[in-house]
């Protein structure tokens, strides 16, 4: 069986290693979106703790790690992916306690009660599928009050399909569009 191809690290310690996808079914985040996220990220990410939604080969996630986050967190409901994102962390050699993978739907896992009690994320990817909008926007309202005040949530979705300005605890302060993929980027907003 051979697996598909979900890009490389970019920067940091893992810089230039081949990260294995976990099958057709999964959109690799290609390699000039993946620059343009974590550019604008960049001055984010250094001993944040990073939350990755919907985590496919864990691209995201690994790529924050390699970039100097203290931890990353890993939600992904699929068993196959989850193998795939442990054997990625192995490779790019990011593997320990500073990686977190839960294996458990993305939303059911945000609406659980026990969220309450772990710390705050400073920096969540949020890409469900793109033929289940309903997902983004669950995923968008329950992550608002698990992210730290003034912490950044970026959604990835597909072009076509429009990210709200304003939802929860959330609001846009830009958006980077790539053909079929748009970069929504959300602050948390203290009360409003």
């Amino acid at each position: 069986m051979t697996m598909a191809d979900a890009g490389r690290v970019i920067a940091g310690t893992a810089r230039g290693i081949r990260l294995a996808g976990p099958g057709a079914m999964t959109r690799p985040m290609g390699d000039r979106v993946k620059e343009t996220l974590f550019a604008i990220l960049e001055s984010d990410l250094r001993g944040a703790a990073f939350l990755d939604l919907f985590a496919g080969s864990g691209a995201a996630g690994i790529e924050a790690l390699s970039r100097g986050a203290a931890s990353a967190t890993f939600v992904e409901r699929d068993v196959a992916a989850i193998k795939v994102i442990r054997a990625n962390l192995e490779r790019a050699r990011l593997g320990g306690p500073a990686a977190r993978l839960v294996n458990e739907e993305a939303v059911r896992w945000l609406a659980s009660p026990r969220r309450a009690d772990d710390p705050r994320w400073d920096v969540a990817v949020v890409d469900p599928p793109y033929d289940r909008p309903d997902l983004l926007l669950a995923a968008l309202e329950g992550i608002g009050a698990l992210v730290a005040p003034g912490g950044r949530v970026v959604a990835k979705h597909a072009s076509q399909v429009p990210a709200p300005a304003e939802i929860g605890l959330l609001a846009s302060e830009r958006e980077r569009r790539f053909g079929e993929t748009t970069l929504t980027f959300y602050r948390r907003v203290e009360d409003r």
